[in-house]
């Protein structure tokens, strides 16, 4: 599932999702409608609103059914997945799905909030529409706080140099690309040229900041002597 080091954050999902107080045996389904479901982001335990089937590729995916499944019906299942382009993989890994069987349905916790249900389909996949997630839901907020050095101080006062701030955030947009480019083949010295334009623009963003910061703490000073 993690064909490079730094590409590990996988999404999981499950089918089907039913609450516990609805008639769980009628979704008891088959293997190609739960695999269906697995691959549908409603049923992402990572909420993805604009996942596309076929823009967000696949590296990877492990595809567990539970429950009364034989391994040809599950075979058949993912093969239609594949032919009706419910999941697209990245072009240097076209056969990415692993399958694994087990007869045993899965366990019931005592309050549980979903339903039991004789047949279980578990996805983990590892797809690049997880870049969307640390530049829309991590880098923005995280740009938007320590624009104004928002809970800078308690870092700081922890013993964290207000260096390590940037450097985390760099690596951050670091990861991001490295998910974009495996939908890409380019040479080397581009993705080179790309991580020097990358790096300019954070030393621009945070030089600006701090720029300002030590502006305001002059200003301070000025205040006081006066």
């Amino acid at each position: 599932l993690v064909p490079f080091p730094r590409l590990h954050f996988l999404i999981p999902s499950l089918a089907p999702i039913v609450p516990a107080n609805d008639d769980a045996i009628k979704h008891n389904r088959d293997a190609q409608s739960l695999s269906e479901s697995c691959c549908c982001a409603d049923n992402f335990f990572v909420k993805m609103n604009d996942f596309d089937a076929e823009e967000d590729k696949y590296m990877a995916i492990s595809m567990n059914y539970h429950g009364d499944i034989p391994a040809k019906e599950a075979n058949a299942a993912v093969q239609w997945l594949k032919a009706n382009k419910k999941v697209s993989f990245v072009e240097w890994c076209p056969t990415g799905f692993k399958v694994g069987l087990n007869e045993r349905p899965l366990a019931v916790l005592p309050g549980d909030d979903i339903a039991p249900s004789k047949r279980r389909a578990v996805m983990i996949s590892n797809n690049t529409c997880i870049s969307r997630f640390f530049n829309e839901r991590i880098c923005k907020k995280y740009d938007l706080m320590y624009s104004q050095r928002a809970f800078v101080h308690c870092y700081v006062a922890e013993g964290m140099e207000e260096g390590e701030f940037w450097e985390a955030r760099e690596d951050l947009g670091f990861l991001e690309k490295d998910y974009l480019d495996v939908l890409s083949e380019q040479a080397t010295d581009e993705d080179d040229d790309d991580d020097d334009e990358t790096t300019e623009q954070m030393e621009k963003f945070f030089g600006a900041l701090s720029d300002e910061e030590d502006k305001k703490q002059q200003d301070i000073k000025r205040e006081i002597d006066e």
